[in-house]
Protein backbone atom coordinates (compact mmCIF):
# COMPACT_ATOMS: atom_id res chain seq x y z
CA UNK A 1 0.00 0.00 0.00
CA UNK A 2 2.78 2.80 0.76
CA UNK A 3 4.55 1.24 -2.84
CA UNK A 4 1.35 2.36 -4.26
CA UNK A 5 0.74 5.82 -2.43
CA UNK A 6 4.47 6.38 -3.40
CA UNK A 7 3.87 6.37 -7.26
CA UNK A 8 0.80 7.66 -6.58
CA UNK A 9 2.46 11.11 -5.27
CA UNK A 10 5.36 10.78 -7.89
CA UNK A 11 3.01 10.50 -10.69
CA UNK A 12 0.85 13.57 -9.27
CA UNK A 13 3.59 15.58 -8.29
CA UNK A 14 5.45 14.95 -11.93
CA UNK A 15 2.09 16.33 -13.33
CA UNK A 16 1.98 19.74 -11.07
CA UNK A 17 5.83 19.83 -12.22
CA UNK A 18 4.86 19.59 -15.65
CA UNK A 19 1.63 22.34 -14.85
CA UNK A 20 4.11 24.84 -13.84
CA UNK A 21 4.51 27.88 -16.46
CA UNK A 22 6.56 30.90 -16.27
CA UNK A 23 9.78 28.77 -15.40
CA UNK A 24 13.56 29.67 -15.75
CA UNK A 25 16.43 27.02 -16.50
CA UNK A 26 19.54 26.76 -14.58
CA UNK A 27 21.49 29.82 -16.44
CA UNK A 28 18.26 32.07 -16.06
CA UNK A 29 16.94 31.66 -19.33
CA UNK A 30 13.31 31.21 -19.92
CA UNK A 31 12.04 27.46 -20.20
CA UNK A 32 8.96 25.49 -20.53
CA UNK A 33 5.25 27.35 -20.54
CA UNK A 34 5.52 31.10 -20.63
CA UNK A 35 2.15 33.18 -19.88
CA UNK A 36 2.24 36.83 -19.65
CA UNK A 37 -0.79 39.14 -18.79
CA UNK A 38 -1.00 42.86 -19.70
CA UNK A 39 0.57 44.85 -16.75
CA UNK A 40 -1.70 45.24 -13.91
CA UNK A 41 -4.51 43.28 -15.70
CA UNK A 42 -5.45 39.51 -15.45
CA UNK A 43 -5.90 39.67 -19.37
CA UNK A 44 -3.57 37.64 -21.50
CA UNK A 45 -0.96 38.81 -23.90
CA UNK A 46 0.85 36.07 -24.78
CA UNK A 47 1.68 32.06 -24.27
CA UNK A 48 4.25 30.66 -25.59
CA UNK A 49 7.34 27.61 -25.29
CA UNK A 50 10.58 28.22 -24.38
CA UNK A 51 13.78 25.81 -24.78
CA UNK A 52 16.76 27.19 -22.43
CA UNK A 53 15.61 30.83 -23.89
CA UNK A 54 14.36 30.21 -27.55
CA UNK A 55 11.00 29.86 -28.96
CA UNK A 56 9.39 26.13 -29.36
CA UNK A 57 6.17 25.72 -31.24
CA UNK A 58 3.13 28.20 -31.41
CA UNK A 59 2.96 31.38 -29.78
CA UNK A 60 0.00 33.24 -29.65
CA UNK A 61 -0.12 36.74 -28.84
CA UNK A 62 -3.70 38.42 -27.78
CA UNK A 63 -4.51 42.40 -27.68
CA UNK A 64 -6.31 44.33 -24.81
CA UNK A 65 -9.88 44.67 -25.83
CA UNK A 66 -12.57 45.57 -23.70
CA UNK A 67 -11.30 43.87 -21.00
CA UNK A 68 -10.73 40.62 -23.07
CA UNK A 69 -8.07 39.14 -24.39
CA UNK A 70 -8.75 38.89 -28.44
CA UNK A 71 -6.09 36.70 -30.42
CA UNK A 72 -4.36 38.97 -33.24
CA UNK A 73 -1.29 36.92 -34.14
CA UNK A 74 0.44 33.67 -33.86
CA UNK A 75 3.66 32.51 -34.51
CA UNK A 76 4.79 28.78 -35.51
CA UNK A 77 8.63 28.71 -34.70
CA UNK A 78 10.93 26.48 -36.42
CA UNK A 79 12.91 24.39 -34.60
CA UNK A 80 16.61 25.54 -36.22
CA UNK A 81 16.72 28.80 -36.27
CA UNK A 82 14.96 32.10 -35.61
CA UNK A 83 12.34 32.08 -38.48
CA UNK A 84 8.82 31.41 -37.67
CA UNK A 85 6.06 31.45 -39.82
CA UNK A 86 3.10 34.49 -38.60
CA UNK A 87 -0.45 34.83 -38.99
CA UNK A 88 -2.01 38.39 -37.94
CA UNK A 89 -5.73 38.26 -37.21
CA UNK A 90 -8.85 40.43 -37.08
CA UNK A 91 -10.99 40.83 -34.12
CA UNK A 92 -13.43 38.63 -35.55
CA UNK A 93 -10.89 36.24 -35.90
CA UNK A 94 -10.40 36.69 -39.63
CA UNK A 95 -7.13 36.03 -41.01
CA UNK A 96 -5.55 39.62 -42.06
CA UNK A 97 -2.04 38.41 -43.15
CA UNK A 98 -0.19 35.55 -43.08
CA UNK A 99 3.82 34.97 -44.27
CA UNK A 100 6.87 33.99 -42.76
CA UNK A 101 9.11 36.49 -40.16
CA UNK A 102 13.25 35.78 -39.24
CA UNK A 103 13.10 38.42 -36.49
CA UNK A 104 10.94 41.16 -37.40
CA UNK A 105 11.78 40.86 -40.86
CA UNK A 106 9.31 39.66 -43.37
CA UNK A 107 10.63 37.05 -45.65
CA UNK A 108 9.60 35.50 -48.54
CA UNK A 109 6.19 34.89 -49.64
CA UNK A 110 3.25 37.11 -47.30
CA UNK A 111 0.20 37.19 -48.37
CA UNK A 112 -2.83 39.78 -47.18
CA UNK A 113 -6.69 39.25 -47.45
CA UNK A 114 -9.60 41.40 -48.63
CA UNK A 115 -11.88 42.93 -45.63
CA UNK A 116 -14.65 41.62 -47.44
CA UNK A 117 -14.39 38.00 -48.54
CA UNK A 118 -11.12 35.35 -47.93
CA UNK A 119 -9.38 36.47 -51.39
CA UNK A 120 -6.47 37.48 -51.33
CA UNK A 121 -6.21 41.43 -51.47
CA UNK A 122 -1.77 41.70 -52.33
CA UNK A 123 0.59 39.04 -52.83
CA UNK A 124 4.34 40.14 -52.55
CA UNK A 125 7.67 38.81 -51.88
CA UNK A 126 10.60 39.52 -49.73
CA UNK A 127 14.45 39.11 -49.81
CA UNK A 128 16.05 37.33 -46.99
CA UNK A 129 17.03 41.26 -45.50
CA UNK A 130 13.68 42.11 -45.20
CA UNK A 131 13.23 43.68 -48.52
CA UNK A 132 10.59 43.84 -50.98
CA UNK A 133 12.04 41.23 -54.21
CA UNK A 134 10.15 40.18 -56.80
CA UNK A 135 6.26 40.22 -58.08
CA UNK A 136 3.69 42.46 -55.73
CA UNK A 137 0.49 41.83 -56.73
CA UNK A 138 -2.63 43.49 -55.79
CA UNK A 139 -6.61 42.26 -56.20
CA UNK A 140 -10.07 43.90 -56.52
CA UNK A 141 -12.52 42.60 -54.15
CA UNK A 142 -13.76 39.98 -57.63
CA UNK A 143 -10.28 38.42 -57.79
CA UNK A 144 -9.27 40.50 -60.64
CA UNK A 145 -5.55 42.08 -60.97
CA UNK A 146 -5.66 45.87 -59.87
CA UNK A 147 -1.68 46.06 -59.95
CA UNK A 148 1.45 44.52 -61.12
CA UNK A 149 4.99 45.66 -59.65
CA UNK A 150 8.71 44.09 -59.70
CA UNK A 151 10.89 45.13 -56.98
CA UNK A 152 14.75 44.47 -56.47
CA UNK A 153 16.33 45.11 -53.09
CA UNK A 154 12.99 47.24 -51.99
CA UNK A 155 12.76 49.19 -55.31
CA UNK A 156 10.75 48.95 -57.64
CA UNK A 157 12.03 48.27 -61.07
CA UNK A 158 10.88 46.99 -64.56
CA UNK A 159 7.25 47.17 -65.59
CA UNK A 160 4.89 48.49 -63.61
CA UNK A 161 0.89 48.02 -64.37
CA UNK A 162 -2.79 49.51 -63.20
CA UNK A 163 -6.08 47.74 -64.59
CA UNK A 164 -9.49 48.63 -63.98
CA UNK A 165 -11.79 46.15 -62.04
CA UNK A 166 -12.75 45.10 -65.23
CA UNK A 167 -9.12 44.28 -66.70
CA UNK A 168 -8.87 47.11 -68.82
CA UNK A 169 -5.32 48.11 -68.89
CA UNK A 170 -5.10 51.96 -67.59
CA UNK A 171 -0.96 52.67 -67.16
CA UNK A 172 1.87 50.80 -67.65
CA UNK A 173 5.23 52.60 -66.67
CA UNK A 174 8.91 51.31 -66.08
CA UNK A 175 10.91 52.00 -63.09
CA UNK A 176 14.92 51.91 -63.05
CA UNK A 177 16.24 51.74 -59.22
CA UNK A 178 13.14 53.32 -57.89
CA UNK A 179 12.49 56.13 -60.22
CA UNK A 180 10.12 56.07 -62.99
CA UNK A 181 12.97 55.95 -66.22
CA UNK A 182 11.35 54.64 -69.81
CA UNK A 183 8.83 54.71 -72.02
CA UNK A 184 5.05 55.55 -70.48
CA UNK A 185 1.14 55.17 -71.11
CA UNK A 186 -2.10 56.12 -69.75
CA UNK A 187 -5.22 54.90 -70.30
CA UNK A 188 -8.77 55.41 -70.00
CA UNK A 189 -11.45 52.66 -68.66
CA UNK A 190 -12.52 52.80 -72.03
CA UNK A 191 -9.19 51.82 -72.69
CA UNK A 192 -8.79 55.04 -75.19
CA UNK A 193 -5.02 56.47 -75.04
CA UNK A 194 -4.67 59.39 -72.49
CA UNK A 195 -1.29 60.16 -72.62
CA UNK A 196 2.38 58.65 -73.75
CA UNK A 197 5.98 60.04 -73.49
CA UNK A 198 9.48 59.16 -71.90
CA UNK A 199 10.54 59.64 -68.40
CA UNK A 200 14.27 59.91 -67.14
CA UNK A 201 15.46 59.65 -63.83
CA UNK A 202 11.84 60.18 -62.57
CA UNK A 203 11.11 63.46 -64.40
CA UNK A 204 8.86 63.93 -68.35
CA UNK A 205 11.17 63.94 -70.56
CA UNK A 206 10.96 64.64 -74.48
CA UNK A 207 7.68 64.92 -76.17
CA UNK A 208 4.76 64.22 -74.69
CA UNK A 209 1.65 63.11 -76.20
CA UNK A 210 -2.38 64.02 -75.10
CA UNK A 211 -5.20 62.37 -76.49
CA UNK A 212 -9.11 62.79 -75.77
CA UNK A 213 -11.55 59.99 -76.49
CA UNK A 214 -8.46 58.43 -78.10
CA UNK A 215 -7.96 61.54 -80.57
CA UNK A 216 -4.20 63.22 -80.36
CA UNK A 217 -5.36 66.82 -79.32
CA UNK A 218 -1.45 67.97 -78.17
CA UNK A 219 2.21 67.61 -77.62
CA UNK A 220 4.56 69.12 -75.39
CA UNK A 221 8.16 69.10 -75.40
CA UNK A 222 9.63 68.76 -72.19
CA UNK A 223 12.99 68.14 -73.63
CA UNK A 224 15.82 70.15 -71.01
CA UNK A 225 16.91 73.16 -72.40
CA UNK A 226 19.37 74.23 -70.11
CA UNK A 227 19.20 78.28 -69.12
CA UNK A 228 21.20 81.05 -71.12
CA UNK A 229 23.56 83.18 -68.30
CA UNK A 230 24.31 86.67 -68.49
CA UNK A 231 27.65 87.50 -69.48
CA UNK A 232 29.70 89.39 -67.52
Amino acid sequence: MKTAFAILFLVLGGFISAQEINQLDANGKYHGVWKKNFEGTNILRYEGAFSHGKEIGMFKFYKNYNKKAILTATKAFNETDAKAYVKFFASSGKVVSEGQMDGKKHIGAWKYYQKTNSKLLTLEHYNDSGHLHGERTVYYPNGQIAEKQTYINGKLDGVSTVYSEKNILLSELIYVNGELHGYSKYYSPKAEMLAEGWYKNGKKEGVWKYYEDGKLTEEKDLSYVPKKTKKQ
